[in-house]
């Protein structure tokens, strides 16, 4: 066994994933020329073993409940980032939601490949809903 396993410590050749992270495309709720239903960028494709930045849009006058359950519990989490604060945790959040327009950004690394059931709770009627995909 080597001396680095023996100590706990990482090989200097382990990769820190979350310096590498990759900006997906905004996941934009509603419009500012008042359609409070559209969605940009519903659907999103993503790897496993990847790390992502996805910032989450509030741009209608709706209040947004964003649910991903089976997502937040398949990806390892390293922050979410509201008005340029940070909060860490050990689990997954419950959902996301916006009461005026804003945006979370949630950075994190695709865990299990699947395709992951994501909804504007109440409103998924209206179209508010897609999918995220890892790979």
């Amino acid at each position: 066994m080597t001396m680095a396993l023996v100590m706990g410590v990482a090989p200097a050749s382990a990769l820190d994933l979350t310096k590498k992270r990759e900006n997906l495309p905004d996941l934009v709720l509603g419009n500012d020329q008042g359609n409070d239903f559209v969605v940009e960028n519903k659907d999103i494709e993503l790897e496993s073993g990847k790390a992502y930045r996805l910032r989450i849009v509030a741009k209608g006058g709706q209040e947004y409940k964003f649910y991903a359950p089976e997502f937040f519990r398949y990806i390892w989490l390293n922050q979410i980032v509201i008005e340029h604060k940070e909060i860490h945790g050990g689990g997954p959040p419950d959902h996301l939601e916006f009461d005026e327009p804003g945006e979370i950004a949630i950075e994190f690394v695709a865990i299990k490949p699947g395709a992951y059931k994501w909804e504007a709770r109440g409103l998924e009627a209206k179209g508010m809903t897609g999918t995220l995909t890892v790979k």
